[in-house]
């Protein structure tokens, strides 16, 4: 409820202790403190603060999670990180596609009340949205060139699909919030429609800002190769 959620602070012990090992291990091995001091404030946002239970009210909310999630904080930690303690096996279509098929099937109605009614399938789905979106990102940063901005741009494409399909959707598709959405003055179908909107325009976006960023080193080190 509105009234009660200042007051909704995540602090499981287990929560807690696991975030603080992998903070201390991400700060410990960082090359590049920013970063990794914006992904680990990120994730505390994301799991301590009362965020957190927002998300179980409304799928908008829940749906702004998973994409700072995977677009924010994963490419943070990759960045964070040297190379080589992060090379993942497999190429980037592989990764390209594995996160695009983890993402789709969390956000399928079946897959995503089963992960709002257990703890354990809640954190699988937390786990390996983040997981595979390391994965991707770390491919994207081997990669580089046309390979990694391909990648993007599909992955823009995709995002924007699964938003466009959640926001035209006739009736509500997520029972997990058919009565958590009046409170906060939606409509379940509203609530989900804002969902759709933001996976298919500020998600997208974020990808398609990579593109663009990785673009541009790209064709900014073809120029200096020219001109050696």
């Amino acid at each position: 409820m509105p009234a009660e959620l200042l007051a909704r602070w995540n602090f499981d012990p287990i929560l807690l202790a696991g975030l603080s090992l992998a903070a201390f291990v991400t700060w410990r091995w960082s090359d590049r403190r920013a970063h990794a001091g914006t992904a680990i404030a990120l994730s505390m946002i994301l799991f301590v603060s009362p965020f957190c239970a927002l998300s179980s009210a409304l799928f908008s909310a829940r749906v702004t999670h998973h994409v700072v999630l995977t677009a924010l904080v994963a490419p943070l930690l990759v960045y964070a990180l040297p190379v080589r303690i992060k090379r993942w096996r497999g190429s980037l279509a592989f990764w390209t596609g594995v996160h695009a098929l983890t993402f789709w099937l969390w956000h399928a109605p079946p897959m995503y009340e089963a992960a709002l009614s257990s703890d354990a399938t809640y954190w699988a789905m937390q786990l390996t949205l983040l997981g595979t979106a390391v994965g991707f990102w770390s491919a994207v940063r081997r990669a580089g060139g046309l390979s990694a901005v391909a990648a993007l741009l599909v992955s823009t494409v995709q995002m924007g699909l699964l938003g466009a399909l959640i926001t035209f959707a006739r009736g509500p598709l997520f029972a997990p919030h058919y009565f958590t959405t009046a409170s906060w003055g939606y409509t379940p179908l509203q609530d989900q429609q804002l969902a759709g909107l933001i996976m298919w325009a500020p998600s997208a976006a974020l990808y398609l800002a990579a593109a663009l960023w990785v673009a541009g080193r790209w064709m900014a080190r073809e120029d200096r190769e020219i001109a050696a």
